[in-house]
Order: structure tokens, then C-alpha cells, then sequence
């Protein structure tokens, strides 16, 4: 494994360069969104500069060029995550508008009153609420898994818990509360034992872990560009090739229409009949390049040099009085953050004390709320971190919220 010079990355990241009222910017809130290298905001600036035109359609140098781009990074994000196709690769807005896809397109067509969907509680609202609404349109009905403290999903449970009536199994791959990795694979292997779908909610972990879509034997995954050093307002949805062409598409417009009729129109083949009107060309061409800057310090080195991080947080933030750390203590059981509570004091008080300080971390229910209100918790204060923290940052966090129970008491 090659260590990761965070003095040196450091340098890729304009932001990272700020000082709020005075004091160095100490970003830890990378599990809401990363920040950006120069690499992914020179990719944009150059496609807008050079190659800008909408794809597909027009007959031209300029169309040619975007629609060449365009594809390029679909291919790109293939490869990244070990899609067995391109075609695989569906461009969305976000996680969300991909999960929510999924549950209007494929799962209003598979489930039927008596139908089940599991799912666990500690689910993003992008995760859950999608699949509540769809099945109350369909007459299923949403089940929950039970997760320990740490956020560990029992397997004798989902064992019990599966059978023919089980359609959809809907999870997270790691939590963006406790950073609790989920076992995957295990997962989709029993559940395909019944013949359950596996939606897997990728936002979280598509960051921090090496992904091969294919080993994990997941049905559908979901994620976001902004969270991966790309832009905001890009997405990825990938399915599996036969489980894409049975789903409908649910934006309909130009651009993924095949034959016009107006009793019965025929969409464009897979992935297009799902990219309808002017695709974010630019997110994609940002999303390649963050994926190019990703794959240049290694996906494993990133992973390993998050366990040391979230090893040395844990063990600083256990020194503090009153304060509990929510998830696995094990670093190599979660990804790169750590929420925590502490006794008597609310989770916006310290942020807002630590924001004063340039540290930015996140505060409230960080939309889990099911699970908050399950754990009886008001609100959790959550640092996540990325290739470009280090341990002075997490001192800095540490000193800060020393610092604020001193201001709060």
C-alpha cells in the first residue's frame, strides 16, 4: 500500500486553502459532500470552453465532440465499478433520483399486495421513503431488519426473514450515521436464494471502498458524483442489463423516445430510455475526472488511510467526558467518519461552536431520522473525513469541541 501525502493533496483542493473568521478551514463534513480537486473544476471549465453542444442529436463537430465525452465517462464509471456493460451505467441527478427510479420504474412493476420489501431503519430517507410510498401503491408492505448498536445486520435474522413473499431487499452499503459497513455479498446471496432483488444505497461507500458491482452480486446501486470529489447534480444508477430493460422508464421527453405513437410510444434501447432531455453532460465529464483523480491515488491506499484516521478519532474522542461514539469501535468495520453524542449538550450547539473555530462538521439527524428516534436520540454530531484529512485535522476537531464544552457548560 502507498501512503497518502496529505500535505501534498492538500494543494489539489482550492478550498481547502480558506480561513473562516480567521482560523484554517478544517473540512470534515465530506459525508454530506467532498470537496473538489483542481483536476475535476479544470475538466469542467475546459468542456464549456471547447467542446460545449448536446449529444446525441446534433450533426455537428462541437455535438460530436460532447456526445464523445459524454459516453467516455460513462465507460469510465463502468470500469470503476466493475459493470459487466457501459450501457449498465444510467446518468441520474443523485442517489436519490436513482433509487427513486428504481422503486417507480422496477418495483411498482414486481410488487403486489402481500409483497414484502426489507429493508433496515437506519436507512438515508432516500432510502426508505421511496419504498414506503411504492408500497402503499402496490398494497406491500415495508419490513425492517434489526441492527445492533453498532449497526450490524444480523444474518440468522435476514435468514428468518426471507421468503417467497420477499421481493426487494433495500439496504445501505455503509451508514451515514454510524459508518458501519454492510456485508454485502452475504447479503444478496441469501436473498437471491428466495429470488429477492437487492437495491444497494451506495452514497456512502462509493467514496472510500474499492466497488466491483459484480462481486458484490447486488441486483441495483445507487450514487452520487458530489460525494467522490465529482460535481453536484450527477448520479449513477447500475443495473443489471435484463433487469434495466424490464424497468420503465419514469422521466419521459426528448432524447429517449424511439418511435413515436401516440397510443403506444417505443423508447431508445438501454441506457437511454431512462437519460430523457438535456443530460447533465458536464456532471458526467466531472464525475470522470474525479474518478481519474481517485484512481491515481488508489482506491485501497484511500481505504487504508481512513481506517488509521478513524482508529486515531476514535481513540482522541474517547478522552472527552460525557461524550459517546455512535457505531463499531472496530475503525475497519466503518468508513470515514464518526458520529457522536455528547451528555446534555445538543449537536447544533457544538457545531455552530466549532464552525467559529473553521471547523465544518455536521449536526442534526443527518436524515436518518427513524433511526435517531429508535436510538432515542435528538440529534448526533457526525466528523467525516476523507483522503485529504489527516490527524491534525482531527486534533483540531477534538481541541475544538473541548473547547465548546467549555463555552456550552
Amino acid at each position: 500500500m502507498k501512503q497518502i501525502d496529505v500535505t501534498k493533496l492538500k494543494n489539489d483542493f482550492p478550498i481547502l486553502s480558506r480561513k473562516i473568521e480567521g482560523n484554517n478551514l478544517v473540512y470534515l463534513d465530506n459525508a454530506a459532500t467532498s470537496q473538489k480537486p483542481q483536476a475535476v473544476l479544470d475538466a469542467i471549465v475546459e468542456y464549456y470552453s471547447k467542446h460545449n453542444a448536446n449529444v446525441h442529436r446534433g450533426a455537428h463537430v462541437l455535438g460530436d465532440e460532447a456526445t464523445q465525452a459524454y459516453e467516455d465517462s460513462r465507460k469510465k464509471v463502468a470500469e470503476f465499478i466493475g459493470a459487466r456493460l457501459p450501457k449498465e451505467i444510467v446518468f441520474t441527478k443523485n442517489s436519490t433520483d436513482s433509487l427513486n427510479q428504481v422503486a417507480s420504474g422496477f418495483a411498482s412493476r414486481i410488487l403486489k399486495r402481500g409483497g414484502v420489501i426489507l429493508t433496515t431503519g437506519a436507512e438515508h430517507n432516500s432510502n426508505l421513503l421511496p419504498w414506503l410510498s411504492v408500497a402503499k401503491q402496490t398494497g406491500a408492505k415495508v419490513e425492517f431488519l434489526t441492527l445492533d448498536e453498532s449497526g450490524e445486520l444480523s444474518m440468522n435474522e435476514l435468514r428468518a426473514k426471507l421468503n417467497d413473499k420477499v421481493k426487494l431487499v433495500v439496504v445501505f452499503h455503509a451508514s451515514n450515521v454510524l459508518g458501519t459497513i454492510l456485508d454485502i455479498k452475504s447479503i444478496c446471496s441469501l436473498a437471491h436464494e428466495v429470488g429477492a432483488k437487492v437495491v444497494v444505497d451506495g452514497s456512502q461507500a462509493i467514496p472510500h471502498l474499492p466497488i466491483n458491482v459484480q462481486s458484490l452480486g447486488c441486483d441495483f446501486y445507487a450514487f452520487s458524483g458530489h460525494k467522490m470529489l465529482g460535481p453536484m447534480g450527477i448520479g449513477v444508477l447500475w443495473g443489471r442489463e435484463e433487469l434495466l430493460e424490464q424497468m420503465s422508464p419514469v422521466n419521459l421527453g426528448g432524447g429517449m423516445i424511439l418511435e413515436f405513437d401516440l397510443e403506444d410510444p417505443k423508447w431508445l434501447e438501454v441506457p437511454e430510455k431512462f437519460e430523457a432531455g438535456t443530460p447533465n453532460v458536464e456532471g458526467a465529464v466531472g464525475l470522470a475526472a474525479a474518478i481519474d483523480y481517485l484512481n491515481s491515488i488508489g482506491m485501497q491506499n484511500i481505504r487504508e488511510h481512513e481506517i488509521a484516521l478513524s482508529k486515531y478519532a476514535i481513540e482522541k474522542l474517547a478522552t472527552i467526558p460525557n461524550l459517546t461514539i455512535l457505531g463499531p469501535t472496530d475503525p475497519t468495520k466503518r468508513t470515514g467518519l464518526v458520529s457522536f453524542v455528547i451528555k446534555d449538550i445538543h449537536a447544533h450547539d457544538i457545531a455552530a461552536v466549532l464552525s467559529q473555530q473553521g471547523i465544518c462538521v455536521r449536526s442534526g439527524m443527518h436524515c436518518a431520522m427513524k433511526f435517531h428516534k429508535d436510538l432515542n436520540l435528538a440529534a448526533s454530531t457526525r466528523a467525516s473525513y476523507y483522503l485529504y484529512n489527516d490527524t491534525s485535522d482531527i486534533d483540531a476537531l477534538v481541541d475544538g469541541v473541548r473547547k465548546a464544552l467549555q463555552i456550552l457548560k
